[in-house]
């Protein structure tokens, strides 16, 4: 009837739920149709991923996948990757896992944990095999302080070393080898003009981390292992905007060598490494890279810190007794005092110079 007034039920009222109501998920996409990718370059939030089943392949540019929260991604990560992996220009793929990591190698700014850049914790690389130590044998001199660090962080992180001597033209390898003689420390030697067939055997099938000093000859081993290394840094620097790589880590795969069908493996060059700080390695763990001197503290207190100011320390004896040579032993207790605060890691010279 005209003017009766209409009567409304549920059914002419839409609610809308309020945001806080909205059904909610913790169902991720498994992703299934993701391709695994090794991560070779990173910068500002990009990564260069390559696929690892082809000798040919194009540069991946990707980026993180929200899901994946903090997870932070490094050099030597194994990825999935979805999206575009055409790897043209402009492309971007997406990461959506990251495999388990079989091992981490990490250096901090200073050895003492309880200053600032003892606490900022860096993952170097993800995954390697093997850490190559890269040491002249002249111009400049040898800096066993240096090494025994580079030994530490390696024992520490599950990595093999490899100590790599190179400028042997100027120089004999005996005195370095002498000082490491208790460890049945692996080594190749390297002259100008030289075969790298040794150094090629020790990196084959394997993730090599490279590091050392300026002036070493590690840029120039890295450009004979790899003989286009500069284009290849050159192609990947484009994922950081045209930032040049030489201050970041980058993967580089090795040739193949003649006909050969084996894996030549994959160096990962480190020009931004100048030492290593062992904020993250524990007093107790720091003997790791000195395993001469393992046997000489089984006799002490369980509470020795084997510092020269343990007046009970049996290392001392164990030295006397000639089980192990004397400078090993300074050294192990100069990290000591430096992981203490004791001692400025970056001013004493024990590192600048060659063993007597």
């Amino acid at each position: 009837m005209p003017g009766r007034k209409r009567e409304y039920d549920e059914d002419d009222v839409r609610i809308r739920p309020g945001r806080s109501s909205r059904p909610r998920t913790r169902t991720r996409p498994k992703h299934d149709d993701a391709i695994d990718a090794l991560v070779i370059t990173v910068d500002r939030g990009r990564y260069g991923c390559v696929r690892e089943d082809t000798i040919d392949t194009e540069l991946i540019t990707a980026m993180r996948a929200r899901e994946l929260g903090r997870k932070s991604v490094v050099v030597g990560d194994r990825v999935a990757l979805v999206g575009d992996i055409s790897g043209a220009p402009g492309a971007l793929a997406r990461i959506v896992r990251i495999g388990e990591r079989t091992s981490v190698l990490r250096r901090t700014a200073d050895d003492d944990d309880t200053t600032p850049e003892g606490r900022l914790e860096r993952v170097v690389v993800a995954n390697a095999d093997q850490l190559v130590i890269v040491s002249a044998l002249a111009d400049p001199p040898p800096r066993t302080g240096f090494i025994d660090r580079c030994l530490v962080a390696a024992y520490d992180a599950g990595v093999e070393p490899l100590l790599c001597l190179t400028k042997a033209d100027l120089a004999g390898p005996e005195q370095v080898l002498d000082y490491y003689a208790e460890l049945d420390l692996p080594y190749v030697l390297v002259r100008p003009g030289s075969d790298l067939d040794d150094v090629r055997k020790r990196l084959a099938g394997r993730l090599s981390v490279m590091v050392g000093h300026s002036g070493v000859g590690k840029s120039t081993l890295v450009n004979r292992l790899v003989p286009d290394a500069l284009r290849a840094v050159g192609a990947v620097s484009a994922v950081g905007k045209g930032r040049h790589t030489s201050t970041s880590a980058v993967a580089l795969r090795l040739p193949v060598v003649g006909k050969s069908r084996k894996d030549p493996g994959w160096i990962i060059d480190t020009p931004g490494i100048r030492s290593f700080g062992l904020a993250h390695v524990s007093a107790e763990s720091l003997l790791h890279g000195f395993p001469d001197l393992v046997e000489g503290t089984l006799e002490d207190q369980p509470n020795c810190g084997h510092t020269a100011a343990d007046a009970e320390c049996r290392l001392d004896a164990w030295i006397a007794g000639g089980h192990a040579d004397p400078r090993r032993l300074a050294s192990y207790r100069r990290l000591l005092s430096s992981r203490a605060g004791d001692l400025d890691q970056r001013d004493h010279p024990a590192d600048e110079h060659p063993p007597a």
